[in-house]
């Protein structure tokens, strides 16, 4: 049952991740059941009653049991239906139609042993009513002449067609749109589940950890500017929820970087971070502005360095923000310092910026396909920068060797955007089973050699 449940809350985070393809399915199965409910209308049914002279045949038959037609009857109901009949009727149909056409729309029944039903079938109740009154004022006429070639019949109206019966169209509308969006439901239940078969990308944080065996810090939204007006505007004002403050909090206290380890309102310069992340991964950019202007609103000194990168178009939006100093109307915490360096490369000197700083944030980003670390500054600690279903497991597993050969020491990783589904943590991520044998005493063999 455990398992069962599993696949069924997993089956609900597929749906739920492609909820956009599953709702454009929906709509268009209610579209396209509501457009065929509205081209072609259910028909309805009006029926005119005519009732038969009470013959000896059908007395006899009517007296051996009610629901017994006598031959009489069930041939009257055949003429009824007959092409003289239904050609007399044609006048006055409606709409107006071929013989053929009439003949489909009609039928003749009977209904005991002396009364026969004639029932007509049309979009409109008026049409259905007017088509059979006619065959049956036809079919009297027919009946009651000499050139009947069944003999003369005093049939007459027992009841005419006064009323309509069947799905109206506003009902056949509603049910057959919502047919139409069962039907797109599952339609796109079923491809959703079959583009997650050949999706690899990584969205739970115990996925992303264990792919690397890196545990995962801390996860968080992010913003995900696509200007320099929208970086300026993340810079200026950008404050997180208590919840991912706590956790962002937690990472710099990790680091030993946070405001209870400062010495009046200082600390030694050293401590460094860089977030390393994938150009094909815009939103994993966001992380370390953000981690740098928490920082900085705790009143630690932060320096957010932006120097060369891999893929310069990524982070062009970023470096023009960064570039640009902050309007004398702008919330920018004083406690953070930007660096746009082309060389990358800051220097320590007294008159810089790092001078002062009790964090240095760097932003790096890499090819994903071949990652290589551009020329940066060393920092003491890198983190892996990745949003929730954004990679798979084998370019993080990329960056992360192309960090490590750099020399770079990765304490953990940072998840953007997490899926609200996600009940894992990441923070021990799953190794390789291996096998475990229990100790056996070995007996015979000698510990000690006397002498």
């Amino acid at each position: 049952m455990s398992e069962r449940a599993l696949d069924l809350r997993r089956s609900v985070q597929i749906v739920r991740r492609h909820k956009l393809l599953v709702g454009a399915l929906i709509v268009l199965g209610l579209l396209a059941g509501g457009g065929y409910a509205y081209l072609k209308p259910p028909l309805l049914t009006s029926t005119a009653l005519v009732v038969l002279p009470q013959s000896a045949l059908n007395a006899q038959a009517a007296q051996s049991g009610a629901g017994t037609v006598s031959p009489f009857t069930a041939t009257q109901a055949v003429v009824a239906d007959s092409y003289p009949v239904l050609s007399g009727a044609l006048p006055n149909v409606r709409p107006a139609m071929s013989l053929s056409e009439l003949r489909s729309d009609v039928q003749a029944t009977a209904v005991t042993s002396y009364i026969i039903s004639l029932s007509a079938s049309s979009k409109l109740a008026a049409d259905a009513e007017a088509t059979a009154n006619a065959v049956a004022n036809s079919y009297i006429a027919y009946a009651n002449s000499p050139s009947n070639p069944t003999g003369q019949v005093a049939a007459r109206v027992l009841q005419p067609a006064a009323s309509a019966s069947g799905t109206k169209r506003l009902e056949a509308l509603i049910i057959t749109g919502v047919e139409g969006g069962v039907a797109g439901a599952l339609i796109g239940i079923i491809l959703a589940l079959a583009i997650s078969r050949n999706d690899r990308r990584l969205r739970q944080r115990d996925e992303i950890a264990s792919s690397v065996g890196i545990p995962v810090l801390a996860s968080f939204p992010v913003r995900h500017p696509t200007d320099a007006a929208g970086w300026r505007k993340l810079l200026d004002d950008y404050e997180p929820e208590a919840l991912h403050a706590w956790r962002m909090r937690h990472v710099l206290q990790q680091l030993r970087i946070d405001d209870g380890n400062l010495a009046n309102g200082r600390r030694a310069p050293g401590s460094s971070l860089t977030v390393l992340s994938h150009s094909s991964d815009p939103g994993a950019l966001a992380i370390g502005p953000q981690l740098a202007i928490f920082a900085a609103s705790l009143g630690i000194p932060t320096v957010l360095f932006i120097g060369p990168q891999q893929d310069t178009n990524v982070t062009a939006a970023l470096r023009t923000a960064c570039a640009v100093p902050p309007s004398a109307s702008s919330k920018r915490s004083s406690f953070l310092q930007v660096i746009v360096s082309d060389d990358g490369h800051a220097s320590r000197q007294p008159d810089s910026p790092l001078a002062d700083s009790a964090l240095t944030v760097t932003v790096e980003v890499v090819d994903s396909q071949s990652p290589r670390i551009p020329d940066m500054m060393r920092t003491t600690a890198t983190v892996l920068g990745v949003s929730a279903g954004a990679t798979t497991s084998e370019q993080l597993a990329r960056l992360a060797v192309s960090a490590a050969t750099d020399g770079r020491d990765i304490v953990g990783i940072l998840v953007a955007d997490p899926e609200t589904d996600d009940r894992t943590t990441g923070r021990a991520p799953q190794l390789l089973p291996t096998s475990h044998r229990r100790p056996t005493r070995q007996k015979g063999m000698i510990t000690e050699i006397k002498r």
